[in-house]
């Protein structure tokens, strides 16, 4: 597990790259990626063969190492949690995923949506071969294969692995047999017993026990899936579900009569009803609901517990997040073609070309975004930008006390970590 107690929060900033070196070396060169940490930067380079592979540098070194293997492509390079580099990988045609220079035995046709755990030590990835598709975690594949795999996702203890299956091959003009249900979900390869029109979106509980799904039952008729049961109730359209913390109830967004609400287990909780309902949360603890909500026909804002928020705002609502408490709510919005940050239903006064996923600290007490104004990105924190600005710049990590921020960014030929302290103010 990460801990963030040990990295280097002193205050200051370091330089961990200087990208001029990198340029001398290698003739291509991909996007920069820092750790989690900040103390190493990699990339996707193309090697004196010419063969794509992985550079990584260490703060304080001027070394760049490379994987020793080239292939024929390289392509989503992620940082773990724990420090480890993966990519999935091509050599002579054969697709694969490789960690910190070592591939893994298994190889496919294509393999695709690289998917990490929260600390990184479980890799997963969807996989075709031979025209049979399936999933992988850490070098297994799956038993069972199909003629379809979408929307592939890993369970929050990173050893299960799901998503929508194909379980009745169908060619397009087969529509009676399309309509009698082809769909379902696969959980580690196994498939639920029944399928279904379509199913969207399989989420994990909590506790990786259960699984649930947005299902079609009939041409117009929607609900949600748990554990391939059907909630007794059907609906004209359905969102993502989502299980409570504690695993005992599924909640989900459903249109009826022409507006939407949020049901749990197939009862409608929130009787308000919605021009739009989508992205609900669950806060940390389980206590409260939020969702992005459209309360008016082109108006967008978050509502808390069935109450929205008397802001609105003309665009897009996005970015829906609780502080850890489970007392605050923010998100990012797009009013009159400017982004923003609205905290707890009221609007950051600052306006930004683009503004990135807030992130609170342990209390609740501040809040940080990634944002970006005249071409640079900077930090912003309880509406006010602080620190310098960057060409490139990664979504800001609180420190575990919550009074200081880690920067990860390119500034013109330089790669910086910069811890800052935050400065008490407005939020």
């Amino acid at each position: 597990m990460t801990n963030f107690e040990q990295w280097d929060w002193d205050i200051g900033r370091r330089k961990v790259a200087d990208i001029t070196s990198w340029q001398e070396r290698f003739s291509y060169i991909e996007e920069f990626l820092p750790a989690f940490d900040g103390e190493s930067v990699a990339a996707i380079v193309k090697n004196d063969d010419m063969e794509f592979t992985v550079c990584c540098q260490r703060a304080g070194s001027d070394d760049l190492e490379t994987w020793e293997t080239g292939y024929d492509k390289v392509w989503s390079l992620r940082y773990g949690r724990d420090g480890r580099l993966s990519a999935l990988v091509s050599d002579t045609g054969e697709w694969t995923v490789c960690t910190d220079g070592e591939a893994w035995e298994q190889g496919y046709d294509f393999v695709w949506n690289l998917t990490l755990d929260h600390d990184g030590g479980n890799i997963a990835v969807s996989t075709q071969k031979e025209l049979a598709y399936g999933a992988a975690a850490n070098d297994t594949p799956w038993e069972n294969s199909y003629t379809r795999l979408t929307e592939m996702v890993m369970a929050p203890d990173g050893k299960k692995i799901a998503a929508v299956v194909e379980t009745v091959p169908v060619l397009e003009g087969e529509i009676f047999k399309f309509r009698r249900g082809c769909y379902s979900v696969a959980v580690d390869g196994h498939a639920w017993k029944k399928n279904f029109l379509n199913v969207w979106t399989p989420v994990f509980s909590r506790d990786s026990s259960s699984t649930a799904a947005t299902v079609r039952i009939s041409p117009v008729e929607y609900s949600v899936a748990v554990e391939g049961k059907t909630w007794t109730n059907l609906f004209s359209s359905v969102w993502e579900p989502l299980f409570s913390p504690d695993g005992l109830n599924v909640t989900a967004p459903v249109k009826k009569d022409g507006k939407w609400h949020l049901a749990r287990n197939g009862e409608i909780i929130w009787d308000k009803g919605y021009f739009q309902l989508w992205r609900h949360l669950y806060s940390p603890e389980g206590r409260r609901i939020a969702a992005v909500a459209a309360p008016e026909f082109g108006r967008w804002t978050i509502a808390v517990d069935n109450v929205p928020w008397e802001t609105t705002f003309s665009d897009y609502v996005t970015s829906l997040v609780f502080s850890p408490d489970g007392n605050r709510t923010a998100c990012v919005f797009k009013d009159k073609g400017k982004w923003g940050v609205a905290v707890d239903g009221t609007a950051w006064e600052e306006r930004f070309d683009m503004a990135y996923h807030p992130h609170f600290n342990h209390d609740g007490t501040a809040i940080a975004v990634k944002v970006e104004k005249d071409g640079f990105f900077h930090c912003a924190v309880n509406g006010r930008i602080m620190g310098p600005r960057y060409n490139v710049m990664e979504e800001p990590i609180f420190s575990p006390d919550g009074k200081k921020i880690l920067i990860r960014g390119l500034l013109r030929n330089f790669y910086y970590r910069e811890v800052c302290p935050i400065k008490p103010g407005r939020i």
